[in-house]
């Protein structure tokens, strides 16, 4: 490897660090936000929207040792650590989804939440690009699965927006759920391509 080559390989590990770190940050502050508006509204949406922040948490801690090490196998281990916040946030969505439809359950009207979740739609697919551009330059599988992981979950928070909205303006409390059944399908997609190595 050159003094060029090295010296962007470094750009790129750094860029790779801090939209690692964004995320993690961006995600510590939308726990608390998302308790205090799930609270108000009596929303399991948004109370199940503060528990995939954990899952992204978690994630974003997986690359962050991943980027810091060297080696196939510390790859192969945090691939496989993505691939279990995949299938915990399939189960979450799965019975979250199946319990608000079986149950009726009405949330109220969150000014807060839909703020929160169409801000944070816009900012991971911003960093989901950000982690798959920069994982494809530095060829890191890791960084480029969890950026997948950030996609998931802007689209969870478009999808608990829209059913926010939906609810908000013509009372289709079920369009929540309806929409994270949709995310089930993509999450498990995820953990059979980590798993079966097709990543």
């Amino acid at each position: 490897m050159t003094a060029g080559q090295e010296i962007s390989r470094a750009v790129l590990l750094r860029r790779g660090f801090g939209l690692e770190y964004v995320t993690l940050a961006w995600n510590a502050v939308g726990i608390v936000v998302l308790a205090v508006a799930a609270v108000s509204a009596r929303s399991v949406a948004l109370a199940g929207f503060g528990l995939d922040s954990l899952i992204e948490i978690g994630a974003s801690t997986v690359v962050i040792w991943e980027l810091s090490g060297t080696g196939e196998d510390r790859r192969r281990r945090a691939l496989r650590l993505i691939g279990l916040g995949f299938a915990a946030l399939a189960a979450y969505l799965l019975v979250q989804s199946t319990w608000v439809l079986a149950a009726g359950h009405h949330p109220h009207h969150s000014r807060l939440g839909i703020v929160w979740t169409a801000v944070t739609a816009a900012v991971m697919f911003a960093l989901a690009a950000g982690k798959a551009r920069t994982g494809a330059a530095l060829d890191n599988p890791v960084l480029r699965t969890e950026g997948r992981v950030t996609l998931i979950d802007g689209l969870l928070a478009a999808a608990v927006l829209l059913g926010l909205v939906l609810n908000s303006v013509a009372g289709l409390w079920w369009a929540d759920p309806l929409a994270g059944f949709v995310l089930v399908y993509y999450a498990l997609r995820e953990v059979r391509e980590i798993f079966t190595g097709d990543h």
